[in-house]
């Protein structure tokens, strides 16, 4: 609906219907012509607004479908949401997305996608605030990110400060090293309590099995004597 208002062909439409009601307002107009000229005036300019301009869509653009629902399997929402980032960004319409922050998206898509066989391996557990932020990083954070920024005309984005201090597209690189910093932090703690789980098994085995562990009493190794 919004896209039909904001539409050039709708203001065209509009600014011809106004102008046939003030000529009926000053008198310029019969009293037979009223609502219906206005009306066929705003088709009028609808169709020539459309033709000069583009007609609206009835498509929404590809970065409004980009929401995604955080229910069912976890595994699942997060894979079919980062599929979802991935496609658009590869799509890249309008080609909004400079090439080095497109590189990144996809670049954090594959680092959330090792997060995932990582975690689904890992003897170590995330924290309940840590899986929060992991599933909503890609179900969520991203998407969301990805979305407002696509809202932007790209000549804005690149240009324009906005209250930061900073352009949109300084803004996005920000939001992405920030959710990078992040993966990187889940994996470095799935990994410290893997290695440790390691050593841990690594000095049960050596107070097992090494030389102070073994019960076993020392073998003689010296070869007996052969008798004549």
């Amino acid at each position: 609906m919004f896209r039909l208002v904001a539409s050039p062909a709708n203001w065209c439409g509009l600014g011809l219907a106004s102008g046939v009601l003030l000529l009926k307002a000053v008198g310029l107009l019969g009293a037979g012509w009223g609502l219906g000229v206005a009306a066929l005036g705003y088709g009028a300019g609808f169709v020539i607004g459309g033709l000069w301009w583009g007609f609206p869509s009835r498509r929404e653009p590809a970065w409004e479908a980009l929401q995604f629902s955080d229910e069912g399997d976890a595994r699942e929402a997060m894979e079919r949401a980062l599929d979802g980032v991935r496609r658009l960004t590869e799509y890249n319409p309008e080609q909004r997305i400079p090439p080095a922050l497109q590189g990144r998206v996809l670049a954090l898509c594959t680092a959330l996608d090792g997060l995932l066989q990582q975690w689904e391996r890992s003897k170590g557990n995330l924290s309940l605030q840590d899986s929060f932020h992991a599933r909503h990083i890609a179900i969520r954070y991203l998407p969301e990110a990805l979305n407002t920024y696509l809202s932007i005309p790209a000549a804005f984005a690149s240009r324009k400060v906005l209250d930061n201090g900073k352009t949109a597209e300084a803004t996005f690189a920000d939001t992405l090293a920030e959710l990078e910093a992040k993966v990187l932090q889940l994996g470095d703690d799935l990994a410290a309590q893997d290695a440790h789980a390691f050593l841990v098994h690594s000095k049960f085995l050596s107070q097992k099995f090494g030389p102070q562990g073994l019960d076993a009493p020392a073998l003689n190794t010296a070869p007996e004597e052969r008798k004549p």
